[in-house]
């Protein structure tokens, strides 16, 4: 018949032009020439008849050719009988089909022109399918004339858009013959064969928008779904990027798969196996399905199975080819060479995430061309976006399961030289930021003078958000190079990562464990002023952690080095240094002697601010003496030198210390029976402490401002209104304290809160708060200030007239003292002392 109907086309087509263009038929009679039309007329329509049926044709019907028995299609695939979580995102796309259709599935609201088309887009196995198919299902009857879907094959073997529209036309009824033509030809068939019909189409996986756009409808009245590992930018699209589960939402769906009492029974190991799958679908659905087809194993005991980084993707295999691997295989093998070598680098470099330029410095290219390759790994959804960071530099990370995939890759195809050699490119690029905003924050800390461009307070607050963004990846780029034995580049990063913590006094467990390998890098460089160095940046942070044994010894062997070699300059910083320490530890005579001197080499070095900031730190060994009026003449004169320097930050330190001598001269009148005195004395010293925590809150130095707020609660003005007022600024130092890390703050805030406490009569929190400082400076290893909560403790329990109570405290506080050497402290413990046991020989 196919072959019969072509042959009696081309006779009738034949036939019909001879009899329609011979003039002899115009000579024939009337009858027969009406005859003649006739006949001719049969031949053209039999003419018409053949051309319908030639290959490439269509029937011109809109009848379907399986007859009264035929039904809309209907190709959804069901929803998993798994399904969990995704309520958001369930509902952010029952929102969008609001928008244009009712419960019915008529278009509603504004006239659209056009069909709706959803793009839902994501890494590989975050369940981009199983979203769509749980909604097409529920969506379902808004489309009565049918349910299209096609797996478009993605990145592993894309199908031609031909194919996908040949199978809908017949889907949909349309007798095709054997060849309906190309891709241009179908594609307007598509378009008159869904005008007028509302139908939901599915197009999962695919690979970009070349694949798809030949078959998008353009009836109002139909809706695509598209799925695709990468955003395809289509016009009139919804975008949808489809992240990873939260943890509840990864523990929901293994408790699903594995059994609820099994995973309640071990909630630990539970949320373990979710972290490790990256909180990936798919990974997790594997670990659900290995639990549910082994009885025999404990959740802790696959949980440590997923620990081991080097097996953590074989763990996550259902068959070969099958699983999170071959699944990140596909999105590898789409990249192009440079982008598939970034990978592969990418995951060698320790930091969680990294600017852009990273990228540049891993290829040895310009940064720009290496932040395009990153977007493109980031459009294939093998890297991602972690923000924007204080230079307003994108940031990028890998996902976890992404990065244990590239290094076996790395490990496998790329030479262990280039390795190293990338990641030195990467150090030395941290090395030359961090740097330079360490010397932006502290000019001091580098040279004689401090002077530095960068050293105006935009750009001291510009690098103390540096740090904060920059703080994990430099802790861990920082034990990379001692691992790889990268000893220049580990102390060169590392100092000016120490250098940024002190001057922020933060991050305190980070900076003693990077002052440790700056002191072991030192050591590897062989250079005595490096290790001097090292040396002074770790006295800092033990010191500052109460561990003043350790700092002391750091501190004078800095500066033996420093005396050997002739570094005069390092030599008075470590003076001072040993002079701090040695105060803190309540050794004044000493710790007196060695700020002197100091001073006195800081001035033959010509470094005023040096010089006024060892002043301050006199005065507070001052202050401790008893001695408020020298103390308060060394602040006046370090006051003048910040003053005239324009230094804010230093002028605001010593306007704090300011304050705190001028509590104590109120305390002293007070006392001593001058209340218009101390009542004015009082007033002074509010106004100064809160100039100094004004001046530190705008510039965003908020453990400064704790320091302030603390020192504010200690000022001890008399009345129950004052009272609770310092009680409030006490508490506020201690939230910033605990939110900044500084455990050794923190603890000095609890005296705070004890005297507070005290001078409002409330006794029982009193010697909460103090025993509280008191086992906490015993775990820290701070003798001094654990003998002065003792002298706290005790002067409370006399205060709520219990002397009996308040001997024990005391005598341990004084012997304390006696031990450590500190007369002055000595002598007003024993002061109270009397009071509690006046037959005490102390």
């Amino acid at each position: 018949m196919r072959v019969a109907a072509p042959a009696a086309a081309g006779v009738a087509a034949a036939g019909a032009s001879i009899l329609a263009t011979s003039p002899d038929v115009f000579e024939l009679p009337i009858l027969a020439r009406v005859a003649v039309t006739v006949v001719a007329g049969l031949l053209v329509g039999l003419l018409a008849w053949g051309n319908a049926r030639l290959p490439g044709g269509v029937e011109k019907t809109r009848e379907p050719e399986i007859g009264p028995s035929w039904r809309p299609p209907d190709q959804w695939p069901p929803p998993s009988a798994h399904f969990t979580g995704r309520g958001e995102s369930l509902a952010e796309l029952r929102g969008v089909f609001a928008e244009r259709f009712d419960g019915r599935g008529h278009t509603a609201g504004p006239e659209a022109t056009s069909a709706l088309v959803v793009s839902v887009y994501g890494r590989a196995g975050v369940g981009k399918s199983a979203l769509t198919a749980m909604f097409g299902n529920e969506i379902g009857d808004w489309f009565p004339d049918g349910r299209l879907y096609a797996d478009l094959r993605g990145v592993d073997a894309p199908i031609d858009p031909k194919e996908v529209l040949t199978g809908f036309l017949r889907a949909l009824g349309v007798r095709l013959a054997t060849d309906p033509g190309g891709t241009d030809e179908l594609r307007q068939l598509w378009l008159t064969w869904t005008r007028g019909r509302r139908i939901l189409i599915g197009l999962d996986n695919a690979d970009d928008a070349d694949q798809v756009l030949p078959l998008l409808p353009a009836e109002p009245g139909c809706a695509v779904i598209v799925t695709s590992r990468r955003p395809l930018y289509l016009l009139n699209t919804y975008d949808k990027r489809l992240d990873v589960f939260s943890e509840a939402m990864g523990v929901e769906l293994l408790a699903s798969l594995a059994g609820g009492e099994r995973v309640a029974a071990d909630l630990a190991s539970a949320q373990a196996i979710v972290g490790l799958c990256d909180r990936l679908p798919l990974a997790i659905s594997i670990c659900g399905g290995r639990l549910a087809t082994r009885e025999n194993w404990t959740l802790a005991e696959l949980a440590g199975r997923l620990a081991d980084e080097r097996r953590r993707l074989d763990q996550l295999e259902l068959a070969p080819n099958k699983g999170v691997r071959a699944s990140l295989q596909l999105s590898y093998a789409d990249c192009t060479d440079d982008q598939k070598r970034l990978l592969r680098l990418l995951s060698q470099v320790a930091a969680p995430d990294v600017p852009d330029r990273v990228a540049g410095e891993l290829l040895a290219i310009q940064p720009i061309q290496g932040a395009d390759h990153l977007e493109a790994l980031m459009d294939a959804q093998l890297a991602e976006c972690s923000g924007t960071d204080a230079a307003r530099q994108l940031r990028y990370r890998l996902h976890e399961l992404v990065r244990l995939f590239a290094h076996d890759i790395a490990v496998a195809e790329e030479a262990e030289e280039g390795r190293r050699a990338a990641i030195e490119r990467v150090l030395a690029g941290y090395r030359h930021h961090a740097q330079r905003a360490a010397m932006a924050r502290w000019p001091q800390d580098w040279s004689p003078a401090g002077r530095h461009p960068g050293g105006a307070a935009g750009g001291q607050v510009q690098a103390a958000e540096w740090l904060n963004v920059e703080r994990l990846s430099l802790v861990a780029m920082v034990h990379q190079a001692k691992n790889l034995g990268l000893w220049e580049p580990a102390f060169g990063v590392g100092r000016a990562f120490c250098s940024l913590c002190h001057s922020l006094r933060a991050y305190w467990s980070d900076w003693r464990a990077v002052a440790d390998i700056v002191c072991e890098a030192a050591e590897h460089l062989d250079d005595p002023r490096s290790l001097g160095v090292a040396l002074l940046e770790r006295s800092a942070v033990t010191g500052g952690l109460g561990l003043r044994r350790e700092a002391l010894a750091d501190a004078e062997r800095a500066l033996e080095i420093f005396t050997q070699g002739g570094h005069t300059w390092w030599a008075a910083r470590a003076m001072r240094a040993v002079g701090m320490t040695l105060s803190s530890e309540g050794n004044m005579d000493r710790g007196e002697t060695f700020l002197v001197e100091a001073i006195a080499a800081f001035r033959a070095e010509g470094d005023r601010w040096w010089s006024a900031r060892s002043q301050r730190n006199l005065a507070e060994l001052r202050l401790r003496q008893s001695r408020l009026d020298e103390a308060a003449v060394l602040l006046e004169s370090a006051l003048n030198v910040f003053e005239e320097d324009g230094n804010r930050y230093s002028e605001a330190q010593t306007l704090r210390v300011y304050g705190e001598v001028l509590s104590a001269q109120a305390r002293s009148r007070s006392s001593g029976g001058d209340p218009a005195g101390a009542g004015g004395a009082f007033i002074r010293a509010g106004l100064t402490l809160h100039r100094a925590a004004e001046m530190f809150r705008a510039r965003g130095e908020q453990w400064e401002v704790a320091r302030c707020l603390r020192a504010a609660g200690e000022v001890g003005n008399p009345g129950r209104e004052h009272g609770l007022l310092e009680l409030e600024q006490v508490r506020k130092a201690a939230d910033i304290l605990s939110s900044l890390g500084d455990t050794w703050g923190e603890a000095r805030t609890l005296v705070s809160a004890g005297r507070a406490h005290a001078r409002l009569g409330r006794y029982a929190d009193a010697e909460n708060a103090l025993n509280a400082a008191l086992h906490a400076f015993h775990e820290l290893g701070d003798r001094w200030w654990a003998a002065q909560s003792q002298y706290y403790l005790g002067r409370v329990r006399l205060d709520a007239r219990r002397a009996g109570d308040a001997e024990a405290p005391l005598r341990q506080a004084y012997d304390d003292f006696a031990t450590l050497g500190d007369q002055a402290a000595m002598r007003r413990v024993r002061e109270y002392l009397s009071v509690a046991d006046p037959r005490d020989p102390r």
